[in-house]
């Protein structure tokens, strides 16, 4: 390597003090003491900083940089303690690539702001961390399901019926006048793509027009989801617990230093190693009535309870056997106990809940028209998903993951909105 190649600052940071260096990026902070010019640049690795003292040529260009200034700095590395990373450069060139105007954001800038100029935000170091992360987790997903044989597939993106609920149905005016609406969830496509591939699973983005101003919601969200045939409830569980795991344990070993940036506790992730805890419905109540909710059985949970039952758990745990007026009218029921669903919901710990829900699909063609229909829909409107349980129906399950709050809780934010780059909410569109 020439001593003027340009390279990333974390590589500049392993070199040995008196090594020239070359480093592009962008101008994180700027000041000046005394007659010194201090720019702390950074690029999507880490920041270093460049001091330009008087007898430097290019000191008079560096008293004009401003914050977010794209620039190439060369100089000599030398030791510093007080520096960000131990070490400082020397500047001796300074290329000003592009000279920026005065950068709106500030840093007692609220969060209400921060996601006016989110096109701006997202350059913060906690933000790239936090994206770094994200990329580890949607890596270490489809990792994990290639090297366990499984398949994946794509469904629409323009759907004719509701998988989750017509109350959250997004509706589109189609070419050809028609209605349609944005999915909620691929997993009908799925069920259907395991009578050729057995193990499918997607990545996508789903939508849902709930009015929810929780921590935890978003219109439109990143969801991974499974299907896999001749498994059942505790088959699915396996699958979910062991995918988690993996994922949480690359993190661990990619994204440390993002995790320390972030002030991201991690003695409860070094805790995610299967079997998972297992808790039930009908426990879930009595716990909850004991801490003075006013909850029945029969009732679905909603964000203060989970947190509510999170408390008693130090990892992730599955929360199963929900009534079925709980559930979507897919879950199969419990053959031995009818008014429950072979259904469970994994629970992050630390008050974040539900990051998946998942189960048995009832694969008996009567069954499924009666549920259906015990729901006020009408089967019409499901006629190739019934086609589906007419031709080599098989016992199957399968799961759905928001791939958002995954990140939210892994990271430990303190908001979904915060979990990625351009987040779509029932109150935001923009940018």
């Amino acid at each position: 390597m020439q001593a003027t190649d340009i390279i990333p600052v974390k590589e500049a940071l392993k070199l040995p003090a008196g090594s020239t260096v070359k480093v592009r990026g962008w101008a994180y902070r700027r000041r000046d003491l005394g007659d010194k010019a201090f720019i702390v640049v950074r690029d999507s690795t880490g920041i270093i900083q460049a001091v330009f003292t008087p007898d430097s040529p290019s000191h008079p260009d560096a008293r004009k940089v401003t914050v977010e200034s794209s620039l190439v700095v060369e100089g000599t590395l030398k030791d510093d303690p007080r520096a960000p990373g131990g070490k400082e450069i020397q500047g001796k060139k300074l290329e000003i690539v592009h000279l920026a105007e005065n950068f709106p954001i500030r840093r007692d800038a609220s969060r209400e702001f921060l996601l006016e100029v989110r096109h701006l935000a997202v350059r913060s170091r906690k933000m790239t961390s936090v994206l770094k992360i994200r990329n580890t987790v949607f890596e270490a997903l489809h990792e994990w399901f290639r090297a366990n044989g499984y398949y994946e597939v794509q469904g629409p993106m323009f759907v004719s019926a509701a998988v989750e609920g017509g109350a959250t149905l997004f509706p589109v005016k189609y070419v050809d006048g028609s209605t349609v609406y944005l999915t909620q969830s691929s997993q009908f496509y799925l069920e259907a793509l395991i009578f050729s591939l057995e193990k499918v699973y997607t990545v996508a983005p789903s939508f849902r027009a709930e009015k929810s101003r929780t921590r935890r919601h978003l219109t439109e969200f990143w969801h991974a989801e499974a299907e896999v045939a001749w498994t059942n409830l505790e088959g699915i569980m396996k699958v979910e617990e062991e995918l988690i795991a993996h994922i949480v344990r690359r993190v661990l070993e990619k994204n440390a230093e993002d995790l320390e940036l972030l002030g991201r506790k991690t003695e409860i992730l070094r805790n995610v190693e299967p079997p998972f805890p297992r808790l039930s419905y009908d426990k879930a109540i009595e716990i909850l009535q004991g801490k003075g909710f006013k909850v029945s059985w029969g009732d679905d949970l909603g964000a203060d309870e989970e947190r509510a039952l999170t408390e008693e758990f130090d990892r992730p745990f599955f929360l199963y056997g929900f009534p079925v007026q709980a559930k979507a009218f897919y879950h199969k029921n419990d053959p031995s106990r009818p008014e429950v669903t072979l259904s469970a919901d994994l629970l992050a710990p630390e008050g974040y809940g539900e990051i998946i829900g998942g189960g048995e699909r009832i694969e008996k063609l009567e069954e499924l028209v009666e549920k259906i229909k015990s729901f006020g829909l009408n089967p019409r409107d499901y006629e190739w998903y019934l086609d589906l349980r007419r031709y080599g129906s098989v016992p199957h399950a399968g799961f759905g993951l928001g791939m958002d709050r995954l990140v939210t809780w892994i990271a430990g934010l303190e908001h979904i909105v915060d979990s990625l780059p351009f987040p779509r909410t029932v109150s935001r569109t923009y940018p």
